[in-house]
Formats: structure tokens, sequence, C-alpha cells
């Protein structure tokens, strides 16, 4: 049985005598002697040994047929789901001015109404049988500018979901400034699972970032209100970073940890770069997606995560990531009644792929779903981790989603050391 297409070896850093296997399809590690390496070359190794190679993905029993397999992933991983995953875009109106903002010249006082909440409803109901669960993520803007909003979906979603007979919770992502313990507490009880707050680095480099519209910072305010609901709800801790600062990021988690939320109190802290003010970069949706032609990219991104592993925080694991567009039941509801298949699409309307109202219409072709299945991709090591990469990076950069957003360069720098860092930290990442 030969090693699988997407195996990765490297040299163990603690023991000449062993290399390390990876397989980027599975996320299974392990430690095999040089000799066992040797064995499994000539078909020499012992059955059971064989065995527990397989069932880990990292040897198989045709190459040819690990690549049918692959062909037919992500229409397997479709034909398993069981919940709809909307992402809600609330408004486009926002307290803070973050000078990086995604939305740009489209922020204003764009809210989601009452009657495109009714259609949002009534159109999930008919994308829900043969479904188990409905977990919208809201977002914004400032989704919680629109609580009353909020709750108002999430009552009648939870409605639909109990006469289905299918679960409802909600996820949101919010700057923080507004989630007070008593507004935590209301959504809490209404399905609310976990909330992703952005904090840019360090007090003095996030208020430069994400001040209030008066100029004022909003540190304070934020790590105010996760200490407060931090017992009643998972809270994520993301940021973004540039070339310039990120280096600074570490004394984060000294504030963190003087303000009483150490790793107890955090679920998951993940860092993602803002490349520049024209990319229109959506980070909290960013499941490979980035630009990561620049070395220092690499480099940062191993750094971060070392300085959050280190400190007993959690952070996500190496795993096949599948970008949102894939999947037949995620998508994006703008804040118009308008449906997307990515956040950093929403207002695009040649991206545009129906309403509420109308339904969805065929976006196979203008969203080139499917762009990995050919032969160089097929044969790449790092598919399973990007799948064809960013149709929206494709965009910016070449105008076009078509084609396909090569990761192998990030890979080739980083993954060796990504991958020790959970050999070394295998309790603080997650799934």
């Amino acid at each position: 049985m030969p090693l699988s297409l997407y195996c990765i070896q490297f040299d163990h850093p603690e023991s000449s005598d062993q290399v390390i296997l990876f397989s980027t399809r599975t996320a299974a590690t392990v430690a095999l002697t040089r000799d066992a390496l040797k064995d499994l070359e000539r078909n020499a190794l012992p059955v059971e040994e064989k065995e527990n190679l397989a069932a880990l993905g990292l040897i198989v029993r045709s190459t040819d047929e690990e690549k049918r397999e692959m062909l037919a992933y992500v229409d397997e991983m479709n034909k398993l789901n069981a919940s709809i995953r909307p992402v809600v875009v609330m408004n486009l109106d926002c307290n803070l001015a973050c000078a990086y903002c995604f939305e740009g010249t489209r922020k204003g006082k764009y809210y989601l109404s009452e009657e495109t909440s009714e259609d949002l409803v009534t159109f999930i109901d008919k994308q829900l049988p043969g479904k188990n669960e409905i977990c919208p993520t809201f977002y914004g803007g400032e989704p919680l500018l629109n609580a009353e909003m909020i709750a108002s979906i999430s009552e009648r979603l939870r409605s639909l979901a109990d006469r289905r007979g299918a679960a409802y919770a909600f996820t949101m992502i919010t700057n923080g400034t507004l989630l007070t313990r008593h507004t935590a507490e209301r959504l809490k009880c209404l399905g609310l699972r976990n909330v992703t707050v952005t904090l840019d680095g360090p007090p003095e480099v996030h208020d430069s970032s994400r001040p209030f519209k008066s100029g004022s910072g909003s540190f304070d305010t934020i790590v105010r209100n996760l200490r407060d609901v931090c017992d009643l709800i998972e809270v994520n801790i993301g940021g973004n970073y540039t070339r310039e600062n990120y280096r600074v990021f570490p004394r984060l988690f000294d504030a963190l940890l003087n303000e009483g939320l150490g790793p107890r109190c955090v679920s998951s802290v993940e860092f993602s770069p803002v490349f520049n003010e024209t990319t229109e970069f959506v980070p909290h949706f960013r499941g490979g997606c980035a630009s990561t032609n620049e070395a220092w990219i690499a480099e940062a991104g191993v750094f971060l995560r070392q300085e959050i592993l280190s400190r007993g925080y959690r952070t996500p694991a190496m795993q096949p990531a599948v970008c949102m567009i894939e999947w037949r039941d995620r998508f994006v509801v703008n804040w118009d009644g308008g449906l997307y298949k990515c956040p950093n699409l929403i207002g695009r309307k040649n991206y545009c792929m129906g309403s509420v109202k109308s339904g969805i219409l065929d976006y196979n072709v203008i969203h080139n779903l499917g762009n990995w299945k050919n032969e160089s991709c097929l044969s790449c090591c790092y598919l399973p981790l990007c799948f064809g990469g960013c149709r929206f990076m494709n965009l910016t950069n070449r105008g076009a989603a078509e084609g396909v957003d090569c990761k192998k360069d990030f890979f080739d720098r980083c993954l060796e050391a990504l991958v020790l860092q959970e050999m070394i930290y295998p309790n603080t990442v997650t799934t």
C-alpha cells in the first residue's frame, strides 16, 4: 500500500531515527521510525501496522482510487451535512470606525427589515426538509445595533425548529462594545451559543485601529464586557494584524490575564492578516480565504499561533477546509434579503444568487465551483487544506473568480511548523 497523495513527511525534531507523517486529508499525525518507513516502502511492514496507518489515511490501496474519492469529497460532505448555517447580515451600520473595515463605502444606516425577516424565516422553512439543525451566524456592521431583530428572528426560528423536530442555536460576530451581561442573558435564552469578538492586539494597538466614532478607544469597554459574559456563553477572540504590528500582539495576552480572561474564560483565539485596505477581506470567514503570496504572512501566522498555544489558549487545528461557497446549505443573507455565497461578495450584484423572497438561482458557473477538480490540484498534497483557495482573492487579484488561488508556497513555508506546534500542544487545538 503506497503513501497517500495527501501525506506529508517531516524530519522528527528530536529524533534523527524517526520521521513524522501528517495527513492533510484526515489531520492525523504519527511518528514512524525510518526503518518502519523503509519496510512500508518495500511492502514489508506488519499487517497490523499497515491497517493502523490505513485507518488514519496515511496509506491507501491506490492513489488513483484516492483521487476519485477526493473528487467526490465535497459532494459527500454536502450529503452528510444536516444543518442549515446562514450568515445573516443584520445591518451595515456600526459604532466603531475601524481603519480597515471591509464594508467601506457601503456602510450606512441599512438595517434588515421586518418584511425581510419574515421572508428569511419562510426561506429557511423551505430549506429545512432533511435537516436537523438551524444555526445562523448574526453579523454586521455591528449586529447588536439590531439586537431586537436578532431576538425576534431567533424566537421565530426556534419555534420553526421545534415544529420540525430540529435544534436551534445561533452564533454572533460582534465588536463586543454592546455585549453587556443583560444582553447576553437575554440572547442566551433564545439560543446564543457563542460570540466571536475582535481584539486587534494590546490596548494601544487595538484602540488605534478600532476606535469609537468619537475617536476614543474601545478596548477597555470590550474587555469589561467579555469579563462579564464569559461565564454565560463561549467567547472566541479574533484579531487582525499587519506586517508592522504583529510582533506586539503577544502583549494582548498580558492584558487579558490582568483582566481575568485567561485560557479557561476564552474558548478559542485566532488572528488573521489585514493585507491592505482595498482587499475588502473578511477575516472571520477566512476558512482558507487568504492571499498568502508574501512570506511575512506565513512567518506571522506561525509566530502568533505559537504565542497563543504556549500560553495555554486554544486555537483551531489544522484540518481540511472547504470554502463555504462549496457548501450547499451555507449562504449569506444580506440586510436587503439578497443571497450570496460569501460575506466578501455582499453587494456585488454579479454574484447575487437570488433572494430570500424569490429563492436561489443557479450559481455554479459564476462562483467557479469545483475549480480544484483538475489533475494539478488533485495531485497536490495540500489539496484538502485548500480546495482551490479563495474565489474572492481571485476576484480581487484577477478581476474574476475563475481559476485557482494556489496556496502551495504558503504551506511550503509554514505547514511543518504548524504540525509540530500541534504535537507539542495537543490539548490546545480545537476542531
